[in-house]
């Protein structure tokens, strides 16, 4: 008999265990209020990290230091072929009396995908250490010198869909 539920707990375990692995991303709840936080919880992700993003493609994202409660930041998604794919440009701001990334998404010759006035917005639904939780956005440490940044895509499909991109520090110059 215990042979028997041995054979199935470790399928079954690692089937239901699968999809929750792989989330990174949360959701607010309805009606759930943003946590108090100021920018010195995002202080940590000052500075230049390259890795892979989109089909494995190199990725780059860059912080500025904090600056009147503003942190700038750039994206640049590669394509396979070494090109630009797109680039973001980021705040990562205190607003009433928490944080927020807003963002605009551009094409390789600075056509925006935002309307002029328009910009993607995430709200802080979590801090933690080394850990930032926005509305459907996570910037979280993963070890020594290593970032992992996902984002929940919109879609159709059952199950949610994530973008996960992973980062080393690069060195300062």
């Amino acid at each position: 008999m215990k042979a028997w539920m041995a054979a199935f707990a470790l399928p079954l375990a690692l089937v239901f265990a699968g999809p929750l692995a792989a989330q990174e991303t949360r959701m607010a709840e309805a009606g759930q209020a943003s946590p108090p936080a100021t920018i010195a919880a995002a202080e940590w992700l000052t500075g230049t990290w390259s890795g892979t993003g989109i089909g494995g493609a190199k990725a780059h994202e860059s912080w500025l230091a904090p600056s009147g409660g503003t942190m700038v930041g750039v994206f640049v998604q590669e394509t396979a072929e070494d090109g630009i794919m797109f680039s973001e440009h980021m705040y990562l701001m205190e607003q009433d009396g928490s944080l927020v990334v807003k963002l605009k998404h551009f094409n390789p010759d600075l056509t925006g995908w935002e309307e002029k006035d328009g910009m993607v917005t995430f709200r802080l639904i979590a801090a933690e250490p080394c850990a930032l939780h926005f509305n459907a956005l996570t910037y979280r440490c993963d070890g020594e010198g290593k970032m992992v940044v996902a984002v929940r895509m919109k879609s159709d499909a059952p199950e949610p869909q994530e973008l996960v991109f992973r980062f080393r520090r690069a060195p300062t110059r």
